[in-house]
């Protein structure tokens, strides 16, 4: 991450022609939200004098508090191309949220997040460095620029055009990110119809988390510009694949040393790392509501799509909510499978460092949880019963009420945000079960 003065910036907007700055901010649900202003008003930006109406965004504040400040985080800058207009170009700052008493808000997204790091921080551990990987799929529109459920093509995992429908928008949103200074490692064609896989390099968790916001953004502008939409919903369609964001973590020392990695273990794996991932284990359905936070996440979560529905890590069984991918040394990290890209970032990781920071604090060697290498899609409830594997909630209402019966996730993400967003999915979960699906229309109408 480029580090920055206010004088940089501002000297970076007029020599960039920049004339319309857009300030970033998170809500609860991840929704991306902006405050929009003419590069005249970027001074008083800079100097955090911004205010934005709380009351209108989803689980921040009532009518009486609605007062909001707008703080940018000035390393955050990045010039837009792809949004440039006749008059100039646009940029954007993300930025935090504060109160109109000078304090940082509670249900700030990357507040929370911001917290997380500092207890791990605190707890010896000097970065947590990330790297998703965010799968999505490309639909048609009809004639009248809706979408519809249709995928871009009929290839399947690694194929190439003409079979890849996709592969020219899939390039252009590779050199747009790389036009923005992502690093991008590896694009191609997933298992479903339709389905694609971008992969940057990891940064810090903050960063990493921002640049998978920006992501989203990228991709959604040049699919539709290519004339698709672009869905990170987890399973569009029945049948097929859903869409995952793995999420690859190792924790690391002032030196930056990953503290991960032990040559003299077996598994060339530290203690560290064995008691992080127990934490996280142990901590899976609480987290739950957080990684895979919508109706859809639990249709992704089913076995024979490839998805980890059971609770279990291994080295290389790719059934299992947790892998260690085969790298050592410097790139040894937990590959936690069951985020979906529906997640907010912030939360997310927020919630998953505080489960591994749980284990690697309280459990002890005697505790740790031992990789599994059966295919555990092949066991049945009884055997996986009895080798200590629970299964991923089965639907958003039960990770509601895992989420509300682990203590650590509550005073993770705040009593504010606990509540406001308790609230929100079980509304969300409500209007689900109330409503009439196809599949019952289909079923039942003609009984």
């Amino acid at each position: 991450m480029k580090k920055y003065t206010k004088k940089d910036i501002l000297a970076l907007a007029k020599s960039e022609n920049v004339r319309y700055v857009r300030l970033q901010f998170t809500d609860i649900l991840g929704t991306i939200k902006a405050v929009e202003i003419a590069v005249g008003q970027l001074p008083d930006a800079l100097d955090n004098k911004i205010m934005f109406d709380g009351s209108s965004i989803e689980g921040f504040v009532r009518i009486k508090e609605a007062d909001m400040y707008l703080r940018p985080d000035i390393d955050t800058w990045m010039v837009l191309p792809f949004e440039d207009t006749a008059h100039g170009k646009v940029a954007r700052l993300i930025c935090d949220v504060y109160t109109s008493y000078g304090k940082p808000f509670p249900g700030d997204p990357r507040y929370i997040l911001k917290q997380a790091i500092a207890k791990m921080q605190k707890a010896g551990f000097s970065s947590l460095n990330v790297g998703f990987e965010p799968e999505f799929f490309l639909f048609k529109l009809d004639e009248k620029g809706s979408p519809i459920v249709e995928p871009i093509d009929h290839a399947s995992y690694f194929d190439l055009s003409p079979i890849d429908g996709g592969e020219y928008v899939r390039r252009d949103i590779a050199l747009e990110l790389e036009n923005l200074g992502f690093v991008v490692q590896t694009a191609h064609h997933e298992v479903a119809p339709g389905q694609q896989e971008i992969n940057f390099k990891y940064a810090d968790v903050l960063t990493a988390c921002d640049n998978v916001q920006t992501f989203k953004q990228v991709v959604k502008f040049i699919a539709r510009k290519n004339g698709y939409l672009a869905s990170f919903m987890p399973k569009p369609v029945a049948g097929m694949n859903g869409s995952g964001m793995h999420t690859n973590c190792s924790l690391s020392d002032a030196e930056g040393n990953n503290i991960f990695y032990d040559p003299d273990d077996p598994m060339k794996l530290s203690l560290v790392c064995r008691k992080w991932i127990t934490g996280i284990i142990k901590h899976a359905r609480g987290f739950s509501a957080l990684t895979n936070p919508t109706v859809n996440s639990y249709k992704r979560l089913i076995p024979g799509y490839e998805a980890p529905c059971y609770v279990c890590w291994s080295d290389a069984n790719r059934s299992s909510m947790i892998r260690i991918p085969a790298t050592r040394g410097a790139g040894t990290r937990t590959e936690i499978r069951c985020v979906d890209p529906t997640a907010n970032p912030y939360l997310a990781l927020a919630g998953i460092i505080a489960a591994g920071l749980d284990g690697i604090k309280n459990v002890s060697e005697d505790e740790l949880i031992k990789p599994v290498y059966d295919n555990i899609f092949s066991l049945t409830p009884e055997q996986r019963a009895a080798a200590g594997i629970p299964n991923m909630p089965d639907n958003l209402h039960d990770a509601i009420k895992e989420l509300k019966k682990d203590p650590i996730m509550k005073e993770t993400i705040g009593d504010h945000t606990f509540n406001k967003y308790v609230e929100a999915k079980e509304i969300e979960w409500d209007r689900f079960r109330t409503d009439i699906t196809d599949w019952e229309l289909r079923k039942y109408l003609n009984k």
